[in-house]
Formats: C-alpha cells, structure tokens, sequence
C-alpha cells in the first residue's frame, strides 16, 4: 500500500515535462518584464509632462513647503474662534515681515563679505595645494596641475547649470518675481482653504477611492511638515554651534560662514559638508594650521551629534529613509533641477516612500488571512489529546 502511494506520487512530480516548467517560468518572467517597462513608460512620461510644466509644479512645491511651516500657526489661530481667511492673512503677513527682517539683518553683511569670503576661499585652496605639494606627501606639480584644472573646469562647467537649475524652465528675470507672487498667493489659499481640500476630493473620488487617497494625503503631508520641520531645527543648531565656535575664535566672517551652515542645512548631507569645508579653509587662511584643526573637530563633531542624535531621534519618524537613500536623491534632484532639485529631493522620496508602504499594508492585509480564520486553522490542525491506556474513556 505504501509502495502504491509513493508511486502515485513519483508519476504526479513527473508529470509535467520540463520544457512546460521552463515555459512557465519565462512567462512569468516575461510578464513581470512587461510590468516593468510599463511602469518605467509611465515614469518617463511624467517626467517629460512635469518638465514642461516645472513653471507651474515649482510655485506648487514651494507653496506646499511653506504651507507645512505655516500651518501650525494658523491651526492655532483658527482653533481661537479666528476666520480662515483673517488667520492666514496674520500668519502669512508676519512670516513675510520676519523674512524681512532676516534679510534686513543678514543679508547686507553678507554680501559686503562674499567676495572676502571667495578669497579667503581661494587662499586656503592654494594653501591646503602648497602643503600638498611638500613632504612627507611631495606630489608633484603636473599631478595638482591636472587635478586642479579638472575640477576647476568641472566647477566653471557646471555653475551655469546649477544657477540655472533654481529655477529651471523660468526664461525671463520678471519670471522669478511672477513665481514667488503665485507661491505667496498659493500660501494663502493653502491654509485658507486647506482643510476643504480633502473632503471635496473624497466627494470627487467616490468613497471607495477617496477613503484610500485621503488616508494617503495625510500620510504624505505629516511626513513632509516633519521633514521640513526637523530639518529647519538640526540646520539650526548646526548653524548655532558651529557659529558659536567660529566667533570664539575670532574666525573672519563667522556671520556670514553661519548663515550658509544654516541654508546648507536644507541640503541633507551634502550641504553640511560644503559649509563645514568652506569654514575650515576660511579659518586656515585667517588663524592659521591650529585654528583650522580646531574648526574641523567641532564641525566633525556637530555632524556627528546631527547624524548619531538628531536625525534619528528626529527624521527617523517622519521619514524613515536609508542615508544612502537620501544621498542618491539629492544627487539626483540636484543633476536634474539644480539646487532646487537637491532642496526638493528628499520630501519628494519620502512622500514615494510614504505611497509604497501604504500599497504595502494594502496588500498585507488582502493577502494575510483574517485573526479569527487563523484561529480556527490552528485549532484545527493540533490533533486530539491521547488517552493513556487503562484510563476511563
């Protein structure tokens, strides 16, 4: 009876020929293949439509970014009994009049000092080539001179681009000034008309498809008021500490060194280590080799405290990305739209990443049986206890 049953199964395994299995798989290798390039169409095809309407995407994103920093205040407000529309004309009124204010204080000694700091820039380049070129290194000058003229020409190559890339696809200098108008026009509305937006979508959408699309949108805009939020407080306090050090070592132009760890701060790894290299140069050409060296423990040791502390007690819960996630994007966004593509790059994957960890417990749940159906297969499936011999039944 057993060799009978091991012999049904032995023709059953064999049943199938083996070209019919190799079939099988390259169809299902096939059809993911098709998927994928479906998929990868689609993408280019979005690229293609958003490149040509980055005039009208770019106010949106920046509105939306703006938004996320507003909001709060004119949840506040709203929640005293104010009217939508006197709360966010108040809060967009006095964060332009703190903006000029910024601007008033900073900006004019900034830019007495940006050409000092471009030359004491220089300076330390060449004074960081010269011990280069010394013992116990000794390299040689052809070796520098070619090393040198390639990123130099790389620098050159690429500055138009990136200065083009803040605002790509706006042709005219009136263009910009029409850009910021619709952004600060957009803010209001955003935060006038904000929490209609989803109702009325989940009105438009039906029930079935507005239910998942608001539970997306709320998703995405919690993560991206927690990315911006987060990223303006570790900015600032790289900004404070490292100013702070500068100004106790009567570094030159330590204002103007802060402010740009301030803004580089918004460009996730790749700006904090532009402002620290350019603060230490800038510290070797005025106080010399030791000051330099004292320069670059505290900005090592800032971005240490920003990258063990701060950003996973901070970032980790709103955005949940891989350092080498967020190291491509920027790349990316900063190769395609310059350095409003670096700025714009981690919010916009981390709302993808968002979209795909709700299609993720989407499918968890269609695919994973329901508590109680567990349950009753596991109750099933353990056999029934044995009675020992000689007890009563």
């Amino acid at each position: 009876m057993g060799n009978a049953s091991a012999e049904a199964r032995t023709d059953g395994q064999q049943g199938r020929d083996r070209g019919e299995v190799i079939g099988g798989g390259l169809l299902w290798l096939a059809k993911w293949a098709l998927c994928v390039v479906a998929i990868a169409a689609g993408a280019w095809v979005l690229g293609t439509i958003a490149g040509r309407l980055w005039v009208v995407l770019l106010p949106v994103a920046l509105a939306v970014v703006v938004t996320t920093i507003l909001w709060p205040a004119t949840r506040w407000l709203t929640a005293h009994r104010m009217r939508p529309a006197l709360a966010a004309t108040i809060t967009l009124v006095g964060f332009l009049a703190l903006v000029a204010g910024v601007i008033a204080l900073i900006v004019p000694s900034v830019a007495d000092q940006a050409p000092q700091l471009a030359d004491k820039a220089t300076a330390g380049v060449n004074k960081v080539r010269d011990w280069v070129q010394g013992p116990p290194l000794n390299i040689r000058d052809e070796q520098l001179d070619s090393a040198v003229d390639a990123i130099v020409s790389r620098l050159q190559s690429s500055g138009t681009q990136i200065a083009n890339g803040v605002f790509t696809g706006v042709s005219t200098a009136t263009s910009v000034l029409i850009t910021i108008f619709l952004v600060l026009v957009l803010v209001f509305f955003f935060l006038k008309d904000g929490p209609r937006l989803l109702p009325w979508m989940h009105v438009v959408c039906g029930n079935r498809s507005g239910r998942h699309l608001e539970a997306v949108l709320e998703r995405v805009w919690g993560t991206l008021g927690g990315f911006i939020r987060t990223q303006a407080i570790v900015s600032f306090v790289d900004a404070v500490l490292i100013g702070a050090a500068l100004f106790i070592l009567d570094v030159p132009l330590a204002l103007v060194l802060s402010v740009i760890t301030f803004v580089g701060g918004f460009i996730p790894m790749v700006g904090a280590f532009v402002a620290g290299a350019l603060a230490v140069l800038v510290a070797l050409v005025g106080n010399g080799f030791t000051t330099a060296l004292i320069v670059l423990g505290v900005v090592i040791a800032v971005q240490q405290l920003e990258g063990n502390v701060l950003q996973p007690v901070l970032q980790s819960r709103s955005m949940e990305l891989h350092p080498v996630i967020v190291l491509l994007a920027v790349t990316a966004g900063g190769s395609l739209y310059g350095i409003t593509g670096a700025f714009l790059a981690v919010p916009v994957v981390a709302m993808i990443a968002v979209v795909l960890r709700y299609l993720g417990e989407q499918i968890d749940a269609t695919t994973t049986p329901d508590s109680a159906e567990c349950d009753t297969a596991a109750k099933a499936a353990v056999p029934p206890p044995v009675q020992p011999p000689g007890d009563p039944a």
